[in-house]
């Protein structure tokens, strides 16, 4: 226990100047406080309450009933109302059946307790209209989510911690006690004669947590009591850190990204590789938050540094194609100097189109193919990859615009025998999911013609001026030709 008052005192100034330097201002604040009837939960409500008397501001208390322990669990919610109906503080309570949720989600006990207890905070936030949700999460509590997360091997702004202020609902978080340890409040509970209720699972050690509080936590202490004021520090300094190289990341994506839609995200993995290291890493850490977040979906808790190795791995490696998977279905899919993110396989859209006449074919992705019978094309033999001229009377109708076939070859011009489709693609360095939509074109005999862009075939007629040709013009969408 304290020594004296005084030493009380110093703690709630210890707050105080910890909130000054967080620029955070009590007055005018409406404020919501989830209180479990623990040790720190009862302490901060107590400090808050004492508080108003000096400071003009509301405080509302939320209290959740996980159902774990029956009798128990309700006996401390009992508690904390009536802790509450003595200091004239309103309450709000809900008994949330977790057990029976964590089988429907399949989620740990520790994960499923937090996202009820979350949905309810929010759920009063909404009701209430109130501005901030402020949580009890000391000095102790941020050491041990820092080396559990370093020993997750989490990567980015995770490795940071416990943040002081952070958006939620239509408001934030806060945590005023991150600059105290588990003593200083045991202490404060105990000056204040507070009787706080103890949660028997804290002393188990199946749960991660419980052991880098007894095991970790004291021998960290034993070296320097003012650790936590250290961690605190270099969480702030991380946090900081982290702010300034994701601003820079994200000036960076429009450089690195070809496409980016709900689902996928494309980048050029040479533009990407000319950024600096850590630029690049968290480029990528915005990619995979973009994809997650537009699913609906929180950030998946297995997903971790070892994954952004593996990325690298993937882009830096001898293979000019490869994939990996990564949590939640993600897909990652290197193809030449092009990678994608997605979490469904990129689906090309086959074609087949019959022109028995010259006319023009409209390409699933907007492009076209117009054939025509013409002597006036000036410059003919100049006109390259995006056209194709034939003798018409070689033509055999229906001329046939599809996508590739197993076994497709063509012969080419200037060439002996044929060549698999299959193999002028690799050769020609055309990404995996182009070669799917490629455009074929075939005569009715089911002969390769012409490979727009890429090869054409020795049924190519050599430019002979007047003399009638049929003349294919492969044009781009939105490009002009």
């Amino acid at each position: 226990m304290f020594n004296s008052k005084e030493e009380c005192v110093m703690v709630e100034e210890k707050v105080e100047s910890f909130l000054k330097q967080k620029r955070f201002i009590l007055n005018g604040k409406r404020l919501l406080v989830g209180v479990s009837g623990g040790p720190d939960s009862l302490a901060l409500l107590h400090y808050l309450w004492k508080q108003q008397e000096q400071y003009d501001f509301s405080i509302t208390v939320a209290h959740v009933d996980h159902m774990f322990r029956g009798m128990e669990s309700y006996n401390e919610a009992k508690f904390v109302e009536a802790f509450c109906a003595v200091r004239g503080i309103p309450f709000r309570m809900t008994r949330m059946n977790v057990p029976e949720y964590m089988k429907e989600s399949g989620k740990s006990s520790q994960v499923s307790s937090r996202e009820c207890r979350y949905q309810f905070f929010a759920k009063v936030m909404k009701e209430l209209r109130l501005d901030y949700l402020v949580l009890a999460h000391h000095g102790d509590d941020q050491i041990e989510t820092m080396l559990m997360r370093l020993t997750r091997g989490s990567s980015g702004a995770a490795r940071a911690g416990i943040p002081f202020l952070r958006p939620f609902q239509n408001g934030y978080i806060v945590r005023p006690f991150l600059c105290l340890n588990r003593d200083e409040i045991e202490r404060y509970c105990g000056e204040n004669q507070l009787n706080p209720r103890r949660d028997p699972s804290n002393e188990k050690d199946v749960y991660l947590r419980n052991r880098f509080r007894k095991y970790v936590v004291p021998f960290l202490q034993r070296e320097n009591s003012r650790v936590h004021e250290h961690f605190q520090r270099f969480s702030e300094e991380l946090q900081e850190d982290e702010q300034f190289l994701q601003e820079l990341a994200l000036q960076k994506m429009s450089t690195v990204c070809k496409d980016k839609q709900e689902g996928l995200v494309t980048i050029d993995i040479n533009a990407f590789q000319d950024m600096a290291i850590p630029l690049q890493r968290r480029v990528v850490q915005l990619i995979l938050n973009y994809l997650y977040e537009k699913r609906s979906e929180k950030r998946p808790e297995s997903l971790s540094a070892i994954h952004i190795e593996h990325f690298f791995s993937l882009i830096e490696g001898p293979h000019p194609s490869g994939s990996l998977d990564f949590p939640d279905g993600l897909k990652v899919i290197r193809s030449y100097r092009i990678c994608h993110f997605c979490f469904d396989s990129i689906q090309t859209e086959e074609f087949h189109v019959e022109l028995d006449s010259p006319g023009v074919c409209i390409l699933p992705n907007g492009d076209s193919i117009i054939l025509e019978e013409t002597d006036h094309v000036p410059e003919l033999h100049n006109l390259g990859p995006y056209t194709f001229k034939m003798n018409p009377e070689d033509a055999a109708f229906p001329i046939v615009i599809r996508t590739r076939e197993p076994g497709d070859r063509m012969s080419l011009k200037g060439m002996k025998g044929t060549r698999k489709i299959k193999s002028i693609f690799i050769d020609e360095k055309i990404p995996l999911e182009q070669r799917g939509s490629w455009p074929v074109v075939t005569d009715g005999n089911g002969q390769i013609l012409w490979l727009p862009g890429l090869k054409k075939s020795a049924m190519e007629m050599d430019y002979e001026k007047g003399t009638k040709a049929l003349l294919f013009t492969y044009k781009r969408a939105g490009h002009q030709q």
